[in-house]
């Protein structure tokens, strides 16, 4: 006998109880029937006796091909799994002396991030003593969401982690 994954289902003699209920479109009449009588239908039929719901009183089972029943849940959770939100997270890093044209060319680069869905953290490395102007710093980071308010919000404030001022904004929801 083959090891059983602890989310697969009783089949046909693995099934313990005495009676129970026959659902689907297989079956001649739905209602409550005695084991054997279910494996025998399951077996003219040549599928198996899945049961479905253990706890319920008596347990529900379906006629059904069981590998075929397999086959189609694996294939709904890979596509579940491929149509899930991926994040991506875009870094823009520059100075807190970053002059004006600098400054207008990463914000072009991160409203394009913005607009393709990504998240933009925006960082302003502080090298040597220039970390006595983080609040020059704070202010490039705050003009830079106000910049950007149309494609993007912002998810907190400039927070100094070390020698690194970061910010993350967030695309705004497409209508």
């Amino acid at each position: 006998m083959q090891k059983r994954g602890e989310n697969e289902l009783n089949i046909n003699e693995q099934i313990t109880a005495q009676q129970v209920r026959l659902v689907g479109e297989n079956i001649p009449e739905p209602g409550v029937y005695p084991i054997a009588k279910a494996l025998q239908l399951a077996d003219e039929l040549e599928l198996d006796l899945v049961e479905i719901s253990a706890s319920a009183d008596p347990p529900v089972c379906k006629i059904l091909d069981y590998q075929k029943y397999l086959y189609q849940k694996k294939k709904k959770a890979k596509e579940m799994k491929s149509n899930a939100a991926k994040v991506v997270i875009k870094e823009i890093r520059f100075g807190p002396n970053t002059d004006e044209h600098d400054f207008q060319f990463k914000l072009k680069h991160a409203k394009g991030f913005l607009e393709e869905g990504s998240k933009v953290k925006a960082s302003i490395f502080f090298r040597g003593r220039s970390i006595m102007f983080k609040d020059q710093g704070e202010k490039q980071l705050l003009r830079f969401a106000v910049e950007l308010e149309e494609f993007g919000h912002p998810e907190n404030m400039p927070v100094l982690e070390g020698k690194r001022m970061t910010m993350m904004i967030a695309p705004n929801k497409k209508k």
